[in-house]
């Protein structure tokens, strides 16, 4: 039995959207005719095939929604439900529409007799490979509940970190557009009312009041001009992003750069290092667990350097060796690794740098905040500090300046 997106008329001529399961595309409609409904297009649920990871393409699902529908499959694989009937119920759970049909999709499958694992590839949008290769891995060990509750606990980890970070940006962002319009609206509205009255005194004002006005006056006379350059600014290096070579150079770039560099570093390594984690220690072989670990990796020159770590892993060199060879991942990672590597617990050792990755960069990222947030309160305060002298100076010596 496969499920069925549906587009239908009611009694009263309403359109109506929906999930159906049915055997066949006639069999759908012919329930959506016993409902009462007089069905107008019936197609099976199915991903369209495309840009892999966008998240406008159809079948996809946030990170929240994956994060819950991975626990709720989890407590009813463990609780024994069987796997068609965990799939119905997680489906009737939820609230989101792409989620019931993501659900009803995999099910389809799986009531076919096809595996979780080959189900699940059916929506590699909905799904990243990680995820399906550890339900893969798990389905082959028999123990797939075990490892759906370790892939629960990783989707929600990377939720919760990654909410904390964009909880931690929201404030300094909105503070840093204030902060501009602020300024941009004094320069170019205030400023000019207030500092006219001395356009028209023959006199030589103060250094600080003719840049305000300068300022002011070509920010009135070529602000547009300056916004419209900085959108194609962004659209040509948008454009040129999508290249390879570029890419590379800017990705190696911010490698170099100090803090930012830092934190780009941390957050790949942690990503990797879970995932590679998760994978062995599910019983995904090391070198298919470093290929699947590449795709969670953003930065192409780590990316590469891990590669190229799988070729000599491949050659019989040992794993710590081959990363710590690119000088990308941090030592401690690279010792960690080490240390499972002799003593036989790899996956325990990456688990564990990772979480030592994701602590250093929450507090990275809560310490730059927290001093980027006076920092710019500061910074702001002189300019407007500057601005006011520079209005104030003429006025207060307006006597001599008429005379």
């Amino acid at each position: 039995m496969a499920a069925y997106e549906y587009t239908a008329l009611d009694a009263q001529g309403r359109e109506k959207h929906g999930l159906i399961e049915g055997d066949t595309p006639r069999h759908a409609r012919q329930l959506l005719r016993e409902r009462g409904l007089s069905p107008l297009q019936v197609q099976e649920v199915a991903e369209k095939r495309g840009g892999a990871g966008s998240p406008f393409q159809r079948g996809g699902i946030s990170g929240a929604e994956l994060s819950l529908f991975t626990r709720q499959l989890a407590i009813l694989v463990r609780s024994g439900l069987p796997l068609d009937e965990a799939l119905t119920a997680v489906s009737e759970q939820s609230e989101s529409k792409r989620v019931k049909r993501v659900a009803l999709g995999v099910r389809a499958g799986v009531v076919e007799g096809n595996t979780l694992a080959h189900s699940l590839n059916q929506f590699p949008n909905a799904f990243p490979a990680l995820f399906r290769a550890t339900v893969e891995a798990g389905e082959q060990s028999g123990k797939l509940d075990h490892i759906l509750e370790r892939l629960a606990d990783y989707v929600e980890r990377r939720q919760v970190l990654r909410q904390k970070v964009s909880l931690a940006l929201i404030y300094p962002v909105m503070l840093t557009l204030v902060a501009i319009t602020v300024i941009v609206a004094l320069l170019t509205y205030v400023v000019p009312q207030v500092v006219e009255v001395f356009t028209s005194i023959d006199a030589q004002l103060p250094v600080l009041t003719r840049a305000l006005i300068a300022i002011s006056a070509f920010l009135r006379e070529f602000g547009l001009y300056l916004l419209l350059l900085l959108g194609l600014g962004i659209f040509v290096f948008l454009r040129m992003m999508r290249g390879e070579a570029f890419k590379r150079r800017v990705h190696a770039l911010i490698l170099r750069m100090p803090l930012v560099g830092r934190l780009t570093r941390g957050s790949n390594t942690g990503r990797f290092t879970r995932t590679l984690g998760i994978l062995f220690g599910s019983g995904v072989p090391i070198l298919d667990a470093m290929r699947i670990g590449t795709q969670v990796v953003g930065n192409l020159p780590m990316r590469e350097a891990i590669n190229e770590a799988a070729i000599k892993v491949r050659e019989g060199a040992p794993l710590s060796r081959s990363l710590a060879a690119s000088k990308l991942f941090p030592p401690i990672t690279v010792h960690l690794i080490a240390s499972g590597e002799s003593s036989g617990k790899l996956d325990e050792m990456l688990n564990r740098s990772a979480e030592n990755q994701e602590r250093e960069v929450e507090l990275l990222v809560a310490t730059t905040v927290s001093i980027f947030e006076p920092a710019l309160i500061v910074v702001m305060g002189g300019i407007v500090l500057l601005i006011v002298l520079a209005i104030l100076v003429p006025i207060f010596d307006l006597n001599q300046l008429v005379k």
